[in-house]
């Protein structure tokens, strides 16, 4: 008898990836089943290579994972049909052989609920798993194992880095901003998401600054180490700092941006899933993290941790 499997889809850029890695392995404990890596579908779609941030990263860790071969890919032209009709087909199938995250719509917008059940008599020995799970409930059981599965291999870091020892000596508060993911009105044609990536950014900047009061009165000295694309566009911070105690951090590599979270001390957690994982991947026991009250960069509304600090 062939051994029962999950293939999860990996897909969209490195946070995006450890969401969907981190409950495709939970769930292959909980099932029984052995977890298999698809890292190629996604990628071969014409709209996520448009994306150049988005490629495969997962391979710098020391996930011990295989990747399928060309088995069982959604890939191709016409990617979206030819999902839609296996779905189709499998909806009528006793023992189903996908598993998709599904999206239901409150209010005019769409979201995730959390799902803690699986009938495993319904299920095939081969389970194809697509969605973005971007709720720890799905993983934080197994938060000890995932830490030591997302370690980051030595030959893509470099442990000779400064900042290693800047963060480690100070009290730092790790700041993340991609401002261009979202503020760039120049590529946006659509009145209403203009609208939408104005407020999203205004609500953002206003978040980090009251992440910036936080921090002063409630630590001594906090250094503040901002990751950013671009300088010019975040002076709504800098201004307001004094050049002793904040460091801007630019044309760095992913890899080394996110080992360089694990050093930090604190966090002011950004609107992304990239620094969701360098906060929550952090084995600072005394740690503070701060999560935006009135930002949610995801369909799911358990996005962000009920222990991280809202402001």
């Amino acid at each position: 008898m062939k051994n029962k499997k999950i293939i999860v889809q990996i897909s969209e850029g490195l946070g995006n990836q450890l969401f969907m890695y981190a409950h495709g392995f939970s769930l292959s404990k909980k099932l029984c089943y052995d977890l298999e890596i698809d890292n190629k579908s996604a990628y071969k779609r014409k709209k996520n290579l448009l994306r150049q941030h988005q490629k495969y990263f997962l391979n710098h860790f020391s996930l011990n994972v295989p990747v399928i071969k060309n088995d069982f890919l959604i890939n191709g032209e016409f990617y979206n049909i030819k999902k839609k009709i296996l779905l189709f087909f499998d909806y009528f199938k006793k023992k189903k052989s996908f598993y998709i995250e599904t999206k239901h719509s409150f209010g005019g917008k769409k979201e995730v609920n959390y799902i803690d059940f699986f009938n495993t008599k319904t299920l095939s020995n081969k389970v194809y798993v697509l969605g973005n799970f971007e709720n720890q409930n799905y993983f934080k059981q197994h938060r000890s194992e995932l830490i030591e599965n997302l370690t980051i291999k030595n030959e893509y870091l470099n442990f000779k880095n400064p900042l290693i020892k800047e963060l480690m000596n100070s009290n730092s508060v790790s700041i993340h901003i991609r401002r261009n993911k979202f503020s760039d009105q120049k590529k946006i044609k659509n009145a209403n998401l203009i609208n939408k990536s104005l407020n999203f950014t205004n609500d953002t900047i206003n978040y980090i600054n009251n992440g910036i009061d936080y921090f002063n009165k409630k630590i001594s000295n906090p250094k503040y180490f901002i990751w950013t694309n671009d300088v010019n566009d975040i002076k709504e911070f800098t201004d307001r700092l004094n050049t002793s105690n904040f460091l801007l951090i630019t044309n760095n590599n992913v890899i080394n941006d996110f080992y360089l979270f694990s050093f930090s001390k604190h966090f002011i957690v950004g609107p992304s899933t990239f620094h969701w994982w360098g906060a929550w991947l952090n084995q600072n026991k005394n740690k503070i993290c701060l999560r935006p009250s009135t930002i949610n960069p995801s369909n799911n509304p358990c996005f962000w941790p009920n222990e991280w600090i809202s402001i």
